[in-house]
């Protein structure tokens, strides 16, 4: 819920070095770093294990991530940007913050040495500050994993991936490359 209060830049760049912990916490498998970044009666929410609630039940979702599902998980690192901050009030009462922002999931694979982007979506956080400590109430996650989890505000006239024409040619190349590759680099049929 929204509320006329506005957030003070001191508060803002709290919230902003809150998210850089948990970034640090759930990339580096530190569990007392990323306790410390939850209200004890938080909720955390993600897609892919759903809902819990406390600090217990964040840290056994965690665990499972960093090492039931290790060889996918290490070496990432979670970017939270352009967050959208206002000050607002929790079910419960309590005075606090929502933050909108986007995120994007870098990953090292260590077996290859390459770098990927491995996932993109956005979060709607509820933090509250508590003994003068900003922490996540309510953290969700929303990743973009198909077309109707991407929250589009305009109309939406997007109906299918393009087909290339079937009648494209390659078209010659001035660096001296053969047609061949050309047309794999053009995108054309064979």
């Amino acid at each position: 819920m929204t509320d006329p209060r506005k957030l003070s830049v001191e508060d803002r760049l709290d919230i902003t070095e809150l998210f850089a912990k948990y970034s640090w916490g759930i990339d580096l498998a530190d569990p007392e770093l990323v306790v410390r970044c939850f209200a004890d009666d938080a909720y955390f929410d993600h897609l892919w294990q759903g809902r819990v609630q406390g600090h217990a039940a964040i840290l056994k979702n965690l665990e499972e991530l960093w090492y039931d599902r290790q060889h996918w998980w290490y070496g990432r690192q979670h970017l939270f940007n352009h967050q959208l901050m206002e000050a607002a009030t929790t079910p419960e009462g309590e005075e606090g913050a929502r933050v909108r922002s986007f995120y994007q999931i870098l990953q090292f694979n260590v077996d290859y040495g390459t770098n990927f982007v491995f996932g993109i979506g956005t979060r709607d956080d509820t933090c509250v500050k508590r003994q003068g400590r900003w922490l996540f109430k309510t953290l969700y996650v929303n990743a973009w994993v198909s077309r109707d989890t991407v929250p589009w505000k305009g109309k939406l006239t997007l109906k299918g991936r393009p087909q290339a024409p079937q009648n494209l040619q390659p078209q010659p190349n001035p660096s001296g490359s053969p047609p061949e590759l050309t047309r794999e680099l053009s995108g054309a049929p064979r």
